[in-house]
């Protein structure tokens, strides 16, 4: 049996195009996975703590000069890159924010690119350690960046994903949604067209 990590990270809980089409894309995928387990992380509604010392000393340190918080920093995270490690599929909804990823997203990220577990440093560079998943990213902007110079998004993703190894990366982006209805109507179009392809 398959499993499929979701990752919603739009602070917005309602009216979100990423939620939107990151759910129809799920839908579409079980579809042809109908025994596929799906493990749903909403970091919006619930975000996890951004990186500080407590963590950096969860992973630091030998447990037993750990503190409780440090523990339970480290017990976090595990949890984190255990979810990621068990999935064959990966689902990022992604909303842009200020030309990048969510906050939230960067948080998740802190907590599972981790020296010695999703990466390891060889004496020919780093080597990613949790290669071998697909990883759809789904994107919702309001101007048009796909392939522009401000788009941080996309290859940020792309490089912090392939750090661990993740290269297998395919991004769907309704984008336009605030330069009027005729150019948000055509950016959701074309991200209905690639819905439309990934589920034939």
């Amino acid at each position: 049996m398959s499993t499929i990590l979701v990752l919603q990270t739009s602070a917005r809980q309602s009216g979100s195009l990423s939620r939107e089409y990151t759910d129809r894309l799920v839908a579409a995928l079980t579809a042809r996975q109908p025994d596929a387990r799906i493990v749903t992380r909403d970091l919006g509604a619930a975000p996890i703590p951004h990186l500080d010392e407590t963590l950096l000393g969860g992973w630091m340190k030998p447990e037993a000069e750990r503190n409780d918080a440090e523990r339970a920093a480290a017990a976090r995270s595990d949890e984190l890159v255990n979810e990621l490690l068990a999935a064959d599929t990966v689902i990022i909804g992604s909303a842009m924010y200020n030309f990048g990823i969510t906050s939230t997203l960067k948080a998740w990220l802190d907590h599972v690119l981790r020296a010695g577990v999703t990466f390891r440093y060889t004496e020919n560079g780093p080597e990613g350690l949790a290669g071998g998943r697909k990883v759809y990213v789904v994107t919702a902007r309001g101007g048009m960046y796909q392939g522009s110079p401000l788009d941080h998004q996309e290859p940020y993703l792309k490089t912090a994903l392939g750090f661990i190894g993740i290269d297998d990366i395919e991004f769907i982006h309704v984008e336009g949604q605030a330069m009027g209805e005729d150019a948000a109507a055509k950016g959701r179009e074309v991200a209905d067209r690639v819905l439309g392809e990934l589920a034939a």
